[in-house]
């Protein structure tokens, strides 16, 4: 026995005598954990003429394990892009130990009345005992415009590069370049699955749920199959730590050699299944840790089996003790070996406690930990069509660790325990490789650990945060203006309905906070330490996450930048893009010509008591020395009073919740005129501030009056 043997051994019989190891047993308990699921149709399907926007949210509870009855306290809400809540359900229901669904059936209106065109929020808050689970999903409520994106190439996959055929027949990955894109080729999989290593593997025809530990018939070999066949480039077995002794407990008969060669066999099936099988990554780790009071990581590249249980003979069943709900000293062994992991569908309270504090920093676990999951799929599905509905978010508990000062990108996985990895849905974690190197075991983990990562719920999309030309995932140091660009593209024709651009604080332990909704945000940040992510929500509903971007702001305060138009799609001929509007109130009709081009806004214009709106956010650059909004403005109207304003246009300056920050000026039917007049005003006083520029135009009862407006303009310097 070498030294560092009689250490380990040494600290294992400390941590027995003190009673650590023996409390730290696994046991069903340890797997008791409230599910709460939120189903959200982005669009209607139109099936009810009479009500077009109308159809059925779908509430899904399960409580695995579950010993007594017990009530859920629920309550959905349908939130206006503007931040109001506009309709609210709420109820009790009652579970015992097997899944729930809740169905509520919503006619596509509010109290009654018809909702403005544009992408709300179904939110959902379920509560029993001491757990709350909140779920949310964008929707599509009448014709959404498609926003205005950034030119991008998308960057080359498996799908698209040239690459020469491998010994088995299968193509191997060729890191060719798009011609002007990112120097990155992407590579997608699934970094979370299970087979009869642990409670996985089990057959479609049969899985219903988590396996008993290895008694399924099929292993990893056989998941790197069919994920492969499935045209995924990479597949993770993520296989429970506390279950190579054969038990969802502790198994006092255990062997710990048996149980050691297992994850030793684990490890060599990956190995050579790549060897056999170029182009794609077999990858082999542990899941490592508990649901209750704990919390599930990845562990990617570890070559030992982790772990705290030991058998009758008092034995550890691991080659290495790490002691249950020790997340700290797992960090630090984790940076000390050069181990990487992941946050498992992490849940804001009660995991991964550091020092009482969920989700608690250090500074090892800023080195080890890379990846923080965003989205799962239902771990217990068996579709094999890419359709499953059932999925749950994590993006807060996310950006938490983001707040609490953890450099981590977004994952999105299956969880996969039925014989279905990869194929429950079409969402992957999308990983850059920098283009002419192999997809290895070694260059996946370097890339990683880089955070060259994005999440997306839809195979066939990329989104890519660059930032003055720094890829997602840098650490960098900055003086002046930050343009941050959300670069999309897709190869099955989808648009963007929304696009957010997020800011935080590494280390405050605050809150994340929206920063604009264009695809496009140049800001100059305070003076300190930020993170910035883009989230697009496709024309499908299927939503994408970019890595973030670290910046260390000097106060420099650079050179200012040169004359910038923030207004997108001015003069609207993109139709709605980039604008958020009334319906019908983008326009390019010939009764009235537009000023320039063919498009134009058009509000009112009814003859009845009427109100549309027009708006599009902007950011002004707090470095700018000036800020000028300009439009054209033409009023028709068939009022014939000289005194009275029935019909008004208010121009004005609103803040991302709506508020009005200032009326610059409102006109009436007594400015009706044959021409467009050009109107301008100065905004300097809002730079460094992500404002909307809002027109609301009002009709009285009777006589028409339209307010026509074209080539909008701010421009900064």
């Amino acid at each position: 026995m070498n030294k560092s043997q009689t250490l380990s051994r040494l600290a294992f019989i400390m941590l027995l005598s003190a009673g650590v190891i023996g409390a730290a047993h696994a046991s069903k308990a340890d797997h008791h954990e409230f599910e709460a699921t939120l189903h959200a149709p982005f669009a209607a399907d139109g099936a009810d003429q009479d009500r077009p926007e109308a159809r059925t949210f779908k509430l899904g509870f399960d409580f695995p394990l579950l010993e007594r009855e017990q009530d859920v306290k629920w309550r959905l809400e349908l939130v206006s892009p503007d931040g109001v809540v506009v309709q609210q359900w709420q109820g009790v229901q009652r579970i015992a130990g097997k899944p729930v669904d809740v169905s509520i059936a919503w006619d596509g209106r509010a109290d009654g009345l018809i909702l403005t065109d544009g992408v709300y929020v179904a939110r959902m808050q379920a509560i029993t005992g001491d757990d709350t689970v909140e779920q949310s999903w964008e929707i599509s409520v009448g014709r959404a415009a498609a926003q205005a994106m950034p030119a991008f190439k998308p960057l080359p996959t498996s799908a698209t590069s040239a690459k020469p055929a491998g010994a088995n027949g299968r193509v191997v990955q060729g890191a060719v370049a798009a011609t002007g894109s990112l120097p990155y080729t992407v590579y997608l999989g699934n970094l979370h699955s299970q087979t009869n290593h642990s409670d996985g593997g089990g057959a479609l025809g049969s899985c219903t749920g988590a396996q008993a530990p290895q008694s399924a018939a099929l292993g990893p070999a056989d998941a790197y199959q069919y994920a492969m066949n499935k045209g995924l480039d990479f597949l993770m077995a993520s296989e429970h730590n506390h279950m190579y002794d054969g038990s969802d407990g502790t198994n006092a008969s255990a062997d710990p050699a048996a149980a050691k060669a297992l994850f030793q066999s684990g490890l060599a099936a990956a190995a050579n299944f790549n060897s056999a099988h170029a182009g794609f990554l077999g990858m082999y780790g542990l899941e490592w840790g508990v649901i209750n009071n704990g919390g599930h990581m990845n562990i990617f590249n570890t070559t030992e089996l982790l772990g705290w249980e030991s058998n009758g003979g008092g034995q550890l069943i691991a080659d290495t003790l790490t002691a249950k709900g020790d997340y700290a000293g797992l960090y630090t062994l984790m940076r000390q070996r050069g181990y990487v992991g992941q946050f498992n569908h992490p849940e804001s309270s009660g995991q991964f406690l550091v020092n009482g504090t969920a989700l608690g920093y250090t500074a090892d676990g800023d080195q080890a930990m890379a990846l923080c999951e965003v989205l799962n799929t239902s771990a217990f599905s068996t579709n094999t069509s890419e359709t499953e509905t059932g999925r749950s978010t994590y993006e807060g508990a996310c950006n938490k660790a983001l707040e609490a000062g953890y450099h981590i990108a977004f994952s999105t996985d299956q969880d996969n325990h039925c014989a279905n990895w990869g194929a429950s849905y079409t969402n992957r974690t999308g990983v850059l490789l920098p283009n002419g190197t192999p997809l290895t075991a070694a260059s996946m983990i370097a890339a990683i650990k880089a955070r060259r990562v994005f999440a997306t719920m839809d195979k066939t999309s990329q989104l890519i945060l660059t930032a003055n030309g720094h890829v997602m995932g840098e650490r960098f140091a900055n003086s002046g203006p930050l343009n941050l660009v959300a670069n999309f593209a897709s190869s099955s024709g989808k648009t963007v309905s929304s696009v957010k651009m997020y800011e935080g604080v590494p280390g405050r332990n605050g809150a994340v906070t929206q920063l604009s909704a264009t695809a496009s945000t140049t800001i100059t940040p305070a003076v300190g330490e930020h993170f910035y992510y883009a989230k697009i929500t496709q024309n499908d509903g299927n939503i994408l996450w970019s890595a973030p971007v670290w910046v260390t702001q000097g106060s420099g305060g650079g050179t200012p930048p040169g004359p910038t138009e923030l207004i997108v799609n001015g003069g609207f001929e993109s139709g709605a893009a980039s604008w958020t509007a009334s319906a019908a109130a983008i326009t390019s009709d010939t009764a009235q010509a537009a000023h320039g081009g063919g498009g134009k806004a058009k509000l009112n214009g009814y003859g009845s008591t009427h109100t549309d709106t027009l708006y599009q956010s902007v950011a002004i650059p707090a470095a700018a020395t000036s800020a000028k909004l300009s439009f054209w403005l033409k009023v028709v109207s068939s009022e014939t009073t000289a005194t009275n304003a029935y019909d008004t246009l208010k121009v004005q300056v609103r803040s991302g919740a709506n508020a009005v920050l200032a009326t610059l000026a409102t006109y009436s039917n007594l400015n009706k005129g044959s021409t467009y007049v050009q109107k301008s005003f100065d905004l300097s006083a809002y730079k460094g501030q992500t404002v909307r520029i809002y027109f609301e135009g009002v009709e009285g009862t009777m006589v028409s009056t339209a307010f026509l407006v074209d080539d909008v303009s701010l421009i900064a310097q």
